[in-house]
């Protein structure tokens, strides 16, 4: 069945748009302009729009710019928007299927103008041509007819992309944030679970990829939550440099076109709608050309990246075997993890953290780039940090879940192994530096090199120089002790 169409005009002319679609003549150009990767806007960032027209249109009335009809014919089309888009989300928290909701007129391509001016324009068309066909009397309800709500003279009426894409990357990163925590805070407390279930569980400690002093697995895994915990207050830090927003500086951070009241009143309405804490910028043109503060967010998600990279690495070395690795810790078996190899199950959990994570830190990079391609009173790159960021959560909250839920909680630990190593440790001989002295404990450490043997059977050995055993029986039980062994204090035989 062939599409219809019907016929919009804008500024260079007319283009015909699908009849049935929301979007107007300028989104339908940018769909055309730009099919670059059939990637689109995660909801967050739409919702963010949404919630900025809103406010909008209730500062714009209050402050008796816009007349109450129309206030009330946007307030109510966006209320719908996010009623709609939260019945999605609630099913399909990614909104990967927006076939059939309102969220799939935001047709765009990632990859866009510079700003985000087509992406304000979709949300500008998609709203004004639903208030008319909702709200508006007679003729007022066709779309594509802007007679009562026009896109740019009502739903955008004190309101630039310039300072609208700003404001909307810092708002979509605040509504996506408790996720990510959500996430953060679940993986936090299954490796501190693992902690208090490992407590007494002894091997040994390695640097350099060599035997260091003894250590307990739930030490080691404790660590792993403390360096989590500093890590979410490193990213909440960062948090509150994003709720300080430039909505209401138009085009180049001056404020031409709105009120004097407008931006202050803007950002708390905004704050009333999301139940966050947003405050208007005293600087209000660095906020147009500058995208430092996001960028920050960017690198403390960044930092929590690197932190995982390593404890990931770190249990797929601990779990490295059955027979020929590691072996101290057993990882859940998830699915089989070779096409050839009948029983081979490998780290699959940890491997595809590892690839999200070494991502979250190729887009930090990529933040990085667009922030520092601004000029003057603007950076046009916004579309592009917008949807890195929205994805670095978003890979970041949904990877630590999985990572908890399907493999640290599973762990257990291979005891038998974990003392093996501690009792064959060359870092045992470190105990006895108080007692025979650094250069006595390294000969020893070298024979039982040479000679494979464990440091307990060469200690029984040596003998002091009037033939006496350099120490009894007595006193390498209370030296070599576990407990004793992993928490401060020296030797006192």
């Amino acid at each position: 069945m062939a599409t219809k169409f019907r016929t919009e005009k804008d500024s260079l002319g007319t283009l015909k748009v699908p009849a049935d679609a929301y979007y107007g003549v300028q989104t339908a150009r940018a769909v055309a302009n730009f099919p670059v990767s059939g990637l689109r806007a995660y909801p967050e960032l739409i919702l963010a729009y949404v919630h900025m027209k809103r406010a909008a249109a209730v500062v714009n009335n209050s402050l008796r710019m816009l007349d109450k009809r129309r206030r009330d014919a946007i307030v109510k089309t966006c209320d719908w928007i996010l009623d709609e888009a939260a019945r999605l989300l609630k099913k399909d928290p990614l909104g990967a299927d927006r076939s059939g909701n309102i969220l799939d007129q935001w047709v765009l391509d990632i990859y866009q103008a510079g700003a985000g001016t087509s992406f304000n324009m979709n949300s500008n068309e998609v709203i004004a041509n639903l208030a008319n066909e909702r709200y508006g009397r007679g003729k007022e309800k066709v779309r594509g007819s802007y007679t009562f709500i026009h896109p740019n003279d009502h739903v955008n009426m004190a309101q630039s992309t310039n300072d609208t894409m700003p404001t909307a990357i810092r708002l979509s990163n605040l509504m996506m944030l408790p996720r990510l925590l959500a996430s953060l805070d679940l993986l936090e407390s299954e490796l501190r679970a693992k902690g208090k279930a490992f407590a007494k569980v002894i091997t040994t400690g390695r640097t350099h990829l060599q035997d260091a002093t003894p250590i307990t697995l739930g030490q080691v895994f404790t660590a792993f939550a403390d360096c989590l915990g500093k890590a979410r207050a490193r990213i909440v830090e960062a948090g509150k440099h994003i709720q300080v927003i430039g909505l209401g500086g138009t085009a180049v951070g001056t404020g031409m076109n709105s009120h004097p009241e407008y931006a202050r009143r803007v950002a708390e309405q905004l704050g009333k709608q999301l139940g966050l804490k947003i405050t208007s910028a005293r600087s209000i043109i660095e906020m147009h050309n500058s995208m430092a503060d996001p960028l920050h967010f960017s690198h403390s998600l960044r930092g929590l990246a690197a932190d995982l990279t390593r404890i990931s690495n770190d249990l797929r070395l601990l779990s490295s075997g059955p027979t020929s690795g590691i072996g101290e810790i057993n990882l859940p078996p998830v699915q089989p993890g070779s096409s050839i190899m009948p029983g081979k199950v490998n780290p699959v959990m940890l491997e595809m953290f590892n690839m999200a994570l070494y991502n979250i830190e190729g887009l930090d990079m990529a933040v990085l780039l667009n922030s520092q391609a601004g000029q003057y009173q603007l950076n046009v790159m916004m579309p592009m940090i917008a949807w890195d960021l929205l994805h670095m959560q978003t890979v970041l909250a949904n990877s630590m879940r999985l990572v908890a839920e399907r493999c640290i909680r599973g762990i257990t630990a291979n005891e038998a192994k974990c003392r093996a190593y501690f009792e064959a440790s060359m870092g045992l001989a470190t105990v006895l530096n108080p007692v025979i002295g650094y250069m006595n404990a390294a000969e020893i450490v070298k024979r039982a090199t040479r000679k494979g043997t464990p440091i307990m059977d060469e200690l029984r050995a040596a003998t002091k120089a009037d033939g006496k055993p350099v120490m009894t029986e007595a006193q390498m039980k209370k030296a070599f002790e576990p407990g004793r062994l992993t928490k401060p204090g020296s030797l006192k035989l």
